[in-house]
């Protein structure tokens, strides 16, 4: 009991020296020098040697905690293309120390505010002190994206000025600030062709959003398809045959009924009629496991999550019958990396924590 009674002493006699030692001035200084010396010199590394997908947003609309609105960043070689910018992304690459000065454009699946929310945030962190952008940032979408961008320029237009006026040309050149809208016309489908990497657009069906997009990334053997929101859709089959991996959306339609039912009860009449409109234009995850089968395509990844799980339990609830219809796939979080070796058929499926 007294050996007891003395660890306690002791730890509590050491709990208030720390809290004296942070309190003085040079003690925090020191802190703060480590831990901004660490933000500073540790940025993620992604292998140069990889077609690499990183899921920087993983849900929908609805709110759900520690995760961010839709967006993958794809890596081929040196360069990084963003797809898709919803709300929360960009902090998210942000706090893991990507280099988003690499981002060399912006690919938008449809126009859709969770697509889009965080684009000034992205062009804001591409541009200020980025001696390699000598253009504009470019953004590749649908039609209407020119409308988008024009919206973006000219509600930042001010910022771009006072940022120029503040710290100058080297950190903020006015030539180099916005955007630079590439409408997609699907009659001529491979929007990017460079150095081994070819960028494929295709129709998918999000009525009444219309047009709306996917992408298929090809890159020295190997490939990636992102499904953009849609409902079950012959196209995405037919342009993901043989790819390594599918990012397909997901929506749990037993879930949404849930709440669709529970926001009634509550009165919540207006909440209860958006839950029973969107079961209309997403695919659930057991049509994108049969979407992933009738493809051939290695490994599924579940991203653009409805309702996006917040707990083990409503984890199996998302999924269940997955099983059922397909072994290979991954349910993804905000951080999930799935690397693919060039010269080799390995998936690597990581999550950065």
């Amino acid at each position: 009991m007294k050996i007891i009674k003395y660890l306690i002493f002791i730890i509590a006699i050491l709990v208030i020296g720390v809290l004296i030692l942070i309190r003085i001035p040079s003690i925090q200084d020191r802190i703060a020098t480590r831990v901004i010396k660490n933000t500073l010199t540790n940025p993620l590394s992604l292998p140069d040697d990889a077609l690499t997908a990183l899921v920087c947003g993983s849900r929908s609309p609805i709110p759900s905690p520690n995760r961010a609105e839709t967006c993958i960043l794809i890596k081929a070689g040196e360069n990084l293309y963003i797809v898709d910018v919803g709300d929360g992304s960009i902090s998210n690459l942000r706090n893991w120390r990507v280099d988003i000065n690499k981002v060399k454009a912006v690919l938008l699946t449809h126009l859709h505010s969770d697509h889009i929310s965080d684009l000034a945030d992205l062009h804001l962190n591409s541009w200020i002190m980025n001696p390699t952008r000598s253009k504009k940032l470019d953004v590749f979408g649908p039609q209407g994206v020119d409308q988008v961008v024009n919206g973006f320029d000219a509600a930042y237009k001010l910022d771009y000025q006072f940022r120029n006026e503040h710290h100058g040309d080297d950190v903020a050149p006015l030539d180099s600030a916005g955007y630079e809208p590439n409408i997609i016309d699907l009659a001529s489908p491979i929007i990017i062709d460079d150095n081994g990497l070819k960028v494929t657009a295709f129709s998918v069906i999000h009525d009444p959003v219309e047009p709306a997009l996917g992408y298929r990334f090809d890159y020295k053997g190997r490939s990636i398809v992102i499904s953009g929101d849609t409902i079950y859709h012959d196209n995405v089959i037919k342009n993901s045959k043989d790819a390594d991996v599918l990012f397909h959306e997901a929506q749990a339609n037993h879930m949404i009924k849930i709440m669709e039912n529970e926001n009634v009860k509550l009165g919540n009449l207006l909440l209860a009629k958006v839950m029973s409109d969107i079961v209309t234009y997403h695919t659930t995850p057991v049509e994108a496991a049969e979407i992933a089968n009738k493809a051939n395509v290695r490994h599924l990844v579940f991203y653009h999550l409805t309702p996006a799980p917040r707990n083990n339990i409503m984890e199996n609830m998302f999924v269940r019958g997955v099983n059922e219809v397909r072994e290979e796939w991954t349910l993804s979080d905000d951080g999930t990396m799935v690397i693919l070796p060039l010269n080799s058929d390995k998936i690597e499926i990581k999550k950065i924590n």
